[in-house]
């Protein structure tokens, strides 16, 4: 097998297998459903791990295991009890610091009768 550029010590298993869970019982059920239709079977179990999907990830359960990948894990490490310092404001790309506007162009008015 060649060489595979993944870190498989910062794949996240819980997770993985949390998800092979649901591909399995929502693949249980929808072949159940379907009444052994492959086409039909598919169709339900997309279906129902989508659903399930959205409801572990987006659903306030507050149960330990992940329900995103690395976002929450980088929340966690920071501490809380100090607050940010502030960025420093970032310096504008555009060169021109004047801003007055420009001399009319046109020097020789003269009063027309």
């Amino acid at each position: 097998m060649p060489d595979i550029p993944i870190d498989w010590a910062n794949v996240n298993w819980i997770y993985v297998i949390l998800l092979a869970v649901f591909v399995f019982v929502a693949t249980f059920v929808g072949s159940f459903l379907s009444f052994s239709h492959r086409g039909m079977a598919a169709l339900l179990s997309a279906l129902l791990f989508a659903v399930i999907f959205v409801f572990w990830s987006y659903y306030p359960h507050h149960l330990p295991l992940p329900t995103r990948l690395g976002t929450e894990q980088a929340a966690e490490h920071e501490p809380s009890g100090m607050p940010a310092a502030p960025a420093a404001p970032r310096k504008p790309a555009n060169p021109v610091t004047d801003i007055t506007p420009p001399k009319n162009p046109i020097t020789d008015v003269t009063p027309q009768r």
